[in-house]
């Protein structure tokens, strides 16, 4: 921010070439050393910083030697053990298999990043200190593209720990980021490397070059931001396409410039025009500078008096020489500080200069978000920079500008995966119409990012990791676009298509590039056609799974489909498909685990068994049932199974044909209706009858009902997700409501997961997504079933839309074999609460006030969301929710709050289907 008093001769940096045309350090092709001073603290100096085979000059060699220091020397300060050197035996792994985040940079811009990718990604965060460390090579079957091979660099781990790495094979990377901005150390060396990658990357310098332009950013944030800029005349050199035409902005005004030379005229006219300007206001100094990219982090500017009109057309004309093309004159309005008491100082005291730093990231959608906001203070009478302030929190509301990339060719960006993952916005803090205003000075990459992370540090204890929020959703969004660039032209083979509820699967596997082929018993399902290949096959007599396997497998194989896995999320399907994986040999649990989870009894009754070691065993957490295929077993299981109890179908799913019963004549009528009504898959499809009718009764459990969908990996938990949902309508249990993220205490939620995460091992689902439904008691966690498949009705797209985690991409990589590259610790983005509807209970609403057009309008609006469940409204004694309808909100209460009164608005709510019951248990 520029806040001067009155000609401050000594902060009044002049016009000479020298101060105008610094030099690039040897990454950029010129000649410059790096900075000689002394940085604090000690280190080893003899580690191996040489790459083989890529001999550094004495120029890049010293870089090389001081960004390594300057590595230690943050560590240090931030309580960090040093970096260990093991170079001398290089790492092995998987390339292409593997997650690899790789940084080129100053580490003390990426600290935080750094230090959040070791923690969300152990092992996977890379820091190159030297352009040595990489090599881009020719993608095959991609011209004019290239794959960044990484021989050597920093990995970061949990607790701070980093290690000196050399890798054999080298890895692939599937993000780069690289500072591309001017400065010492930085140029077309990294430029190149990022270009026209076939990774995703975080920065270019082609975006760069438009997003750090101040005229271009201001005229943007003015004009799709309605973000307040200081008022500028800017005099352009032959502008930018993407400068000429458009609406005007408000504070701004072009002028275009045919030519350097014979200006004089036009120049005073405009010069003395903006000078007695309203836009200006109460401004009694501005600034002259130079924009362009050459001029980026540049310092040098003349400041004027307002009414000095002459002086400031004279410095205009002056740096109008230095023009190239596309580069203008600046003359700005000096944005006057707020007069603030200096604390600890008497007043009146000097004014406080007030610089507003803010970091967004590009998170899941493509959708900004503020992740934190700074403010730098420092004295009214000298300028406020980075460097030079103290950074102090400010909450404050930012509307991002992401739009612009949106236009822009995969040339005009640097490469068809190149985009902008976050952005530095600096305001000045000023004084408007008697209010407090900021007013936007630029964007920024770095310098933002290490002002946020040095607020950070500042905060935790000496060794501790630091509160990460400005970097956590930028590590986030690099493991996702990480994870599109493993998958990416990935075929697999989807077994069962499902339902209306299961559409969002077909559009997903375009968005990620994979390649689906399918085997469906609907010759005529809508799938069929969005598809690279159809088999069309009866997969409902499960009492042929096996030798159905085998008939597929050989399908497979006599179509040449070269898969790289195989899954399924349609219960009915789960069995069969773990056999296929086995006769396909691809990644999957064993046929036996998937049997064992397929089944309610059996998987209650395994578990009842696993007393451990290790503990807790699961055997905790499982409830008493017995099986039942005859009136008989019902005869014996109400003599062995404590009432009120439970009964359910076997292979059930949706809750339909559960029903809590007090008594044995309950019991008995309740096995005879099931089985008169519900005898095979015609009768109601998509519930698992094609297994049979076979039923079981379990103790009924007391406590508050959860689901935990978790991911899965060699054995070892990456994620894990609660949620709460509310009491049911008893003797039913079809689900009313439900709350995200969980509104447990911290200590209840870790029991849930634990409890989900060990009936899972215990049953032996090692690798995938699943669904785990349990109960809180008063006692601990209780398993209610598993279901070994990714969460049904509503809870991929909630996930998704709080966490930026899809279950669905997850599934597909564990499929491939491949880790799923999810962030450790996923941080909700606010709160979910919603209702489902039912067909019974809402037929009049949603054929009316509530139908599925409204509530798809209301959808598209942003003022609920809706996860279409059924097609139809048909109403049944054995039914599944039609729909479910949300509502979001910063918190429960909040969601909750807004929930209620659309139920009450839509015809939702009512005597019978008490809402605000149903959302009782989220307070």
């Amino acid at each position: 921010m520029l806040s001067l008093d009155p000609l401050s001769p000594e902060w009044d940096c002049p016009l000479g070439s020298k101060d105008l045309e610094e030099e690039e350090g040897p990454w950029g092709g010129g000649s410059g050393l790096p900075p000689t001073g002394c940085l604090p603290g000690s280190w080893r100096q003899d580690v191996g910083l040489d790459c083989k085979g890529s001999p550094e000059g004495a120029e890049a060699r010293a870089w090389t030697v001081y960004y390594y220091s300057l590595l230690q020397s943050c560590l240090q300060q931030a309580g960090l053990p040093e970096t260990q050197d093991r170079s001398q035996v290089p790492r092995t792994g998987c390339p292409g298999a593997e997650v690899t985040l790789c940084i080129l940079g100053s580490p003390s811009t990426f600290l935080s990043v750094l230090l959040e990718g070791g923690v969300q990604s152990p092992g996977n965060m890379l820091l190159c200190l030297s352009p040595a460390w990489m090599m881009k090579v020719p993608a095959p079957g991609q011209p004019g593209e290239a794959a960044l091979l990484v021989s050597k660099a920093v990995s970061f781990h949990p607790g701070g720990m980093t290690f000196l790495d050399d890798f054999v094979p080298p890895r692939r990377a599937t993000y780069f980021l690289a500072g591309v901005g001017q400065g010492l150390g930085w140029g077309r060396e990294a430029a190149e490397l990022a270009r026209d990658l076939t990774c995703p990357t975080g920065a270019s310098a082609e975006l760069a070059r438009l997003l750090e332009d101040r005229l271009l950013t201001r005229r943007l944030l003015a004009q799709q931001g309605g973000v307040a800029v200081p008022a500028t005349l800017a005099l352009t050199y032959k502008p930018p396409g993407l400068l000429r035409g458009g609406d005007a902005s408000p504070g701004l005004r072009l002028v275009e410039l045919s030519g350097k030379e014979g200006q004089e005229s036009l120049v005073k006219e405009e010069v003395g025009a903006f000078l007695h300007s309203e836009a200006l206001g109460d401004v009694l100094q501005v600034a002259v500078k130079l924009s362009g990219w050459r001029w980026r982090g540049r310092q040098a500017l003349r400041l004027h008096r307002r009414a000095e009109p002459g002086a400031v057309a004279d410095t205009v004309l002056a740096l109008l020489e230095k023009l190239e093309e596309e580069e203008s004159v600046l003359v700005e309005a000096v944005c006057p500080p707020p007069r603030l008491p200096f604390p600890g100082s008497p007043s009146p005291g000097p004014e406080l200069a007030v610089r507003i730093c803010a970091v967004v990231c590009r998170t899941q959608g493509d959708r900004p978000l503020l992740s934190k906001v700074v403010c730098g203070v420092g004295r009214g009478d000298r300028p406020l920079r980075h460097q030079n302030s103290l950074p102090w929190t400010l909450e404050a509301a930012l509307a991002a500008v992401l739009a612009l990339e949106a236009g822009l060719s995969a040339e005009q960006r640097g490469g068809r995966w190149a985009h902008t993952d976050f952005l530095g916005v600096d305001f000045a803090l000023t004084v408007a119409d008697r209010a407090l205003t900021p007013v936007a000075l630029e964007l920024n990459g770095g310098l933002c990012l290490e002002a946020c992370g040095a607020l950070e540090g500042q905060w935790a204890a000496p060794g501790a990791a630091a509160d990460a929020a400005a970097a956590a959703p930028l590590v986030e969004t690099m493991l996702r676009r990480s994870a599109r660039c493993l998958m990416a032209g990935k075929q697999l083979l989807v077994v069962g298509a499902g339902g209306v509820s299961k559409k969002f699967v077909w559009d997903a596997a375009r968005d990620y590039g994979l390649q689906l082929h399918l085997v469906e018993s609907d010759p005529n399902h809508f799938a069929s056609q969005l598809v690279q290949t159809f088999i069309h096959f009866d997969l409902t007599e499960h009492q042929r799974d096996e030798e159905n396997a085998r008939l597929l497998a050989e399908l497979v194989r006599a179509r040449g489909l070269q898969l790289d896995g195989c899954f399924s999320y349609w219960d009915d399907c789960l069995v069969l498909t773990a056999l296929l994986c086995q006769e396909l040999g691809l990644p999957c649990n064993s046929p036996a685990a998937m049997r064992l989870a397929k089944q309610k009894s059996c998987t209650q009754l395994h578990l009842l068994h696993c007393h451990g070691p290790p503990w807790p065993a699961p055997s905790l957490h499982a409830v008493p049932c017995c099986p039942l295929a005859s009136e008989a077993d019902v005869a014996r299981a109400v003599h062995q199974v404590p009432l009120p109890g439970v009964m359910k179908l076997e292979f059930g799913a949706g809750a339909v044909g559960v029903r809590l019963v007090e008594d044995a004549p309950q019991c008995h009528e309740h096995f005879s209706r099931i089985a008169r009504d519900l005898q095979g898959e015609a009768d109601h499809p998509g519930i698992g009858l094609g297994w049979g009718n076979a039923m079981l009764l379990m103790e009924f459990v007391e406590g508050t009902e959860h689901d935990v969908d978790l991911v899965l990996f060699g054995g070892r938990l990456l994620a894990a997700f609660v949620s709460d949902n509310g009491p049911t309508r008893l003797p039913g249990f079809t689900e009313t409501a439900a709350c995200m993220p969980t509104g447990l205490a911290p200590e209840q939620e870790a029991q849930m997961v634990q409890a989900a995460f060990r009936c899972c091992l215990g049953c032996g689902l090692l690798d995938g997504v699943f669904n785990v439904e349990l109960k809180l008691t008063g006692a601990g966690p209780r398993l209610i079933e598993i279901n070994p498949r990714m969460g049904g009705f509503y809870l991929r797209d909630w996930i998704l839309e709080l966490y930026g985690v899809d279950l669905l991409l997850a599934a597909a990589m564990v499929a491939c074999g491949l880790r799923p590259a999810l962030p450790t610790h996923p941080r909700a983005r606010g709160h979910l609460v919603g209702v489902m509807c039912l067909v019974s209970q809402h037929l009049q609403a949603l054929s009316s006030t509530a139908s599925r057009e409204t509530l798809q309008a209301l959808h598209d609006r942003g003022l609920l969301r809706l996860n279409l469940l059924e097609e139809a409204l048909v109403p049944g004694e054995y039914e599944e929710p039609y729909c479910s309808v949300a509502c979001a909100g910063p918190s429960p209460a909040e969601a909750r709050h807004r929930l209620l009164g659309l139920c009450q608005g839509l015809g939702i709510d009512g005597p019978n289907y008490p809402v605000a019951h149903f959302l009782s248990h989220f307070k």
